[in-house]
């Protein structure tokens, strides 16, 4: 598992976000605070408070590289 921190600070980015990640198979949480969600769920990330950079899991064994690259223009820090 590998965790990045990403702000996703407007409707058009957490759009654009969740059609990146769900060209993979791999599952992603995003942590902010005691919540967990599933990454890949549009309604779960708009239930966080997306003033501020969350972390996210990523739970892939292969294909990191492709992932952070895909992320790239979430990635903060």
């Amino acid at each position: 598992m590998k965790t990045v921190k990403i702000s996703l600070n407007s409707i058009d980015k957490v759009k654009s976000f969740v059609n990146d990640i769900t060209k993979f198979d791999s599952d992603f949480d995003l942590v902010s605070g005691r919540y967990v969600i599933d990454a890949k769920s549009i309604m779960g990330i708009f239930s966080l408070d997306l003033s501020k950079p969350i972390d996210l899991n990523i739970h892939a064994e292969e294909g990191i590289d492709e992932i952070l690259t895909t992320l790239k223009p979430y990635i903060v820090g």
